[in-house]
């Protein structure tokens, strides 16, 4: 090729890679199509961030906190799954203890588009398309399978399929995942009972209004060793697409990529594994339903 032709195909090359380089995107991929961050250490520095509150982490959860996700219903003793996780966070931006402040934040209203009086929330927030359109999601930090929940003595303690429980009435807190997985994997031929919030789910299967409740998996196995006297966790199942959680932020929040930053070195190190291991290994003790 002539050094007359060669100069413009250089210069074209050189201006491609400028523009890529010039990306709004703050991410990238790797070969395996895994996401990863671009942010450094330094740029996730307390003095760095536009926190809600100056120099203060504030994280949002709802209340109540269950176990294994929280213990005591105190997300500020860093005992519990999620509370780990947010403290871990924290440290790798910077933010000790006495920084983080926990808010509490309704599970629907955490979604719900607007401004956020929180940095991040943790509350087993699953990662929806839908969800994605008004508010930003980290990485995932766990992914979660769900548990049928059934009293003393049921007629469903016995069931081995999702077909088994079609003719059940099914209790859900509105807004979840859970809600989802149940009228697509279960598909029951009676509307499932729908709940505001977590304790009058766990009160409709106590007092008899349904057959079985259907939760995140961990939560089926404490409330099975801890609040439900008698109850049975009779299996497992996945939600469609996967039930992926992730820490959730305002949307374009400029913590985004620093959540991630974070997510990722603690993968790297394995303190996210370590973390799981410790507060989620009672997760898998279910049969799984197909």
């Amino acid at each position: 090729m002539s050094i007359s032709r060669l100069v413009p195909l250089l210069f074209a090359l050189f201006a491609m890679a400028f523009v890529a380089g010039c990306s709004d995107d703050d991410s990238s991929s790797d070969e395996s199509g895994t996401t990863t961050t671009t942010v450094s250490a330094e740029d996730c520095t307390p003095e760095n961030l536009s926190t809600y509150e100056d120099g203060v982490l504030t994280v949002g959860t709802d209340s109540p906190a269950y176990s294994p996700y929280f213990e005591d219903d105190d997300p500020t003793n860093g005992k519990g799954f999620e509370s780990a996780v947010a403290y871990a966070i924290g440290d790798r931006l910077g933010f000790d203890r006495s920084s983080l402040e926990w808010t509490t934040v309704p599970f629907n209203a955490s979604y719900a588009p607007g401004p956020k009086k929180f940095d991040f929330d943790v509350n087993q927030i699953s990662i929806t398309p839908a969800r994605e359109k008004v508010v930003d999601f980290s990485m995932p930090y766990y992914t979660a399978s769900q548990g049928v929940l059934v009293g003393k003595g049921s007629d469903l303690e016995d069931v081995s399929s999702l077909e088994d429980l079609q003719d059940a009435t099914m209790g859900v807190q509105i807004g979840t995942t859970s809600l989802e997985a149940v009228n697509d994997e279960i598909d029951p031929s009676t509307e499932p009972k729908v709940y505001d919030n977590s304790n009058d789910v766990v009160s409709a299967l106590k007092s008899g209004q349904v057959d079985a409740i259907v939760v995140d998996l961990p939560q089926a196995i404490y409330l099975r060793d801890v609040e439900v006297s008698g109850s049975s966790v009779v299996g497992q199942f996945d939600a469609p697409g996967g039930d992926e959680w992730g820490a959730l932020l305002a949307k374009d929040s400029d913590l985004t990529e620093c959540v991630n930053f974070a997510l990722e070195s603690m993968t790297e190190d394995g303190t996210l594994d370590e973390i799981t291991r410790q507060w989620m290994s009672d997760a898998a003790s279910a049969p799984e339903l197909s």
